[in-house]
Formats: C-alpha cells, sequence, structure tokens
C-alpha cells in the first residue's frame, strides 16, 4: 500500500510537472503568436495608410501655388481695368507665398533636393537657374507684401508697379514649377536610394507638421479656397471657354 501510495504520488507529480510545463509553453506561444499576429496588423495598417512619395508632395504644394497664381491673374486684371476688389484678398495670398511656398516649399527643395542633384553633378545647371529663381521670387514678394498693404491702388504708381511685380511673378513661376514637376523631381529617384527616396518624404512631412501642424496641407488648400470665394474665382466653371 505503501509502495503504490509512493509510486502514486511520484506519477501524479509528473503529471502535475508535465501540466503546468504544458501550460507555460502555451502561455508563452499565445502571446509569441499575439505579437506575431499585431506585427502582422501593423504591416497590413501601414501598407493601406497613404504612402504620399517627396515628389508627389512637392507637386502638390505647386497646385497651391498655381491656385494663387490664378489669384494674382484676376487682381492684376482688375488693377489694369481699374476695377475695384477686396485688396485683404491679395496681400492674404502673398502671405501664403511667403509662408507655405517660400518658407517651407523651396525650403525644402534648397535643403534636401538642390544639394544632392549638385552633389551627383545631375542637372546641376538647371539647380542654378532655380535657385536664382526663388531669390527674385522672395525680392517679388516682399514688394508685393508692402503694397498689398495699401488700402487703395489709387495712386497710378503704385497701381503700376503692383501690376508689374504680379506679371513678373506669375511669368517667373509658371515656366518655374512645370520645369521642376516634369524634369527635377523625376530625376530624383535616379540620384538617390529606395530608401532615401521615401526617408525624404517621411522628413517633409514631419517639416510640414512642425511648421503647420497635423493637416498642414490641407488648411492651406482651404485658405486658398475661401480667397477664391472672396474674389468669385472659386468656382471651376468660371474657366471654362465657350466652344
Amino acid at each position: 500500500m505503501e509502495t503504490y501510495k509512493k509510486n502514486n504520488r511520484i506519477e501524479t507529480g509528473v503529471s502535475n510537472s508535465k501540466r503546468r510545463e504544458f501550460l507555460k509553453k502555451g502561455i508563452i506561444l499565445s502571446a509569441l503568436t499575439g505579437i506575431t499576429g499585431m506585427g502582422l496588423m501593423n504591416a497590413c495598417k501601414n501598407e493601406d495608410e497613404e504612402e504620399v512619395t517627396p515628389s508627389e508632395d512637392l507637386m502638390r504644394e505647386h497646385g497651391v501655388l498655381n491656385r494663387i497664381l490664378l489669384i494674382y491673374d484676376h487682381c492684376r486684371k482688375k488693377l489694369i481695368d481699374q476695377e475695384k476688389f477686396p485688396i485683404e484678398a491679395l496681400n492674404n495670398s502673398a502671405q501664403i507665398i511667403r509662408t507655405f511656398i517660400e518658407d517651407y516649399h523651396e525650403k525644402l527643395e534648397e535643403n534636401y533636393l538642390f544639394p544632392r542633384f549638385e552633389k551627383a553633378n545631375v542637372l546641376a545647371d538647371l539647380v542654378k537657374v532655380l535657385r536664382l529663381q526663388h531669390h527674385a521670387g522672395r525680392m517679388l514678394t516682399d514688394e508685393i507684401i508692402q503694397l498689398g498693404k495699401l488700402k487703395s491702388y489709387k495712386d497710378t504708381q503704385n497701381s503700376l508697379r503692383l501690376i508689374k511685380l504680379l506679371n513678373d511673378f506669375n511669368s517667373m513661376y509658371r515656366p518655374h514649377e512645370a520645369r521642376e514637376d516634369t524634369v527635377l523631381f523625376p530625376a530624383l529617384k535616379k540620384i538617390v536610394s529606395k530608401n532615401e527616396y521615401y526617408a525624404l518624404g517621411e522628413d517633409f512631412e514631419d517639416k510640414e507638421h512642425e511648421l503647420f501642424g497635423i493637416g498642414g496641407f490641407d488648411t492651406m488648400v482651404e485658405k486658398v479656397a475661401n480667397i477664391e470665394k472672396q474674389l468669385g474665382i472659386y468656382n471651376l466653371s468660371l474657366f471654362t471657354p465657350e466652344v
């Protein structure tokens, strides 16, 4: 009887030990499976999230610039025809050019893109011209902002000067951005690795959030849309010719 009890205790102990080991392994396996599952879920989530390339990011910002060029066209025509328009709309547009285009968008190009092209000796002549045009654009914007503070443009000299500034700005930036979109940006992939290319996109996004908060691009688009509405040129159908 004693031997039986002893053997029974031994067998029970072994059984309990195996059970505990089994449960322990099960818990560890479950935890690992859970972590792996979370990793797979995160991977799927990351794949589903919108991934904006650096070139696409810069080209979207060119879209904002283009809409302001249309605003400049409208205001210039009003000045030429000596028709009244809300002057603050012009000044607000120039402020967006200064903060979003010149102090942010162009700085991205100057700090992240241009040096890479210069180092690789690729499109160096184009980059040189683009740099000079950035500088010229800022000088034009300085004057546009100053004249945009005036309460009226009855002074013929100021009016004529502003007409020339707006014309010079638009005449330079339309070919400027077109050359970047069709030549410079497509060439970026040829001089950087795939990882570096997408890392630039992350850098651009971080800088945008730093300066303008989350959704900074959408905020700028909304500001431009409000100016267009103020001037009565928001409706896209207005630009459709009669055919």
